[in-house]
């Protein structure tokens, strides 16, 4: 069982990853990885030297082909427990970021192989998607709270 917390305070040094719920033309931007069968927002690990939004940008571009974009911060979280793949035993934290994104280059030759462009209106749409999630205790969270503040 995976706990997850949104606006958990977290100072900017803790912040590992970052992920990013990205929109395209009104459609949710999925991403597949080449040594996996199931589907995830774009994002990943904090890399030494980078700020946690230049994280946001290089994940978004390598995992998106991502040109023209708008980004903003939506919140911090944390994770501890097992999330169906991982299992995380102390606490991690990351920042939540939503994109909109205006304009798509090549996807890069690297870990992504496909994109999957989605129209999900909310929480009860994510039980019909035709694609897996590779963190289906946290992925569909996090969307969620995107679209819920998309809403007000």
């Amino acid at each position: 069982m995976i706990e997850l917390h949104f606006n958990h305070p977290a100072s900017d040094d803790l912040l590992r990853f970052a992920v990013v719920a990205a929109r395209s033309d009104g459609k949710w931007v999925l991403c597949k990885h080449k040594g996996r069968t199931t589907y995830e927002c774009p994002g990943g690990h904090r890399e030494e030297g980078e700020t946690i939004e230049e994280t946001a940008r290089r994940e978004l571009y390598e995992e998106t082909g991502a040109l023209q974009y708008d980004l903003m911060p939506i919140c911090t979280y944390s994770i501890r427990g097992f999330d169906g793949v991982v299992e995380y035993e102390n606490t991690i934290y990351g920042m939540l970021f939503y994109a909109e994104i205006h304009a798509f280059g090549a996807l890069p030759n690297l870990e992504i192989e496909s994109v999957l462009q989605m129209e999900i209106q909310s929480v009860s749409s994510f039980e019909k998607l035709p694609v897996e999630w590779t963190y289906p205790e946290i992925q569909p969270r996090l969307l969620e709270k995107v679209i819920s503040l998309l809403r007000t």
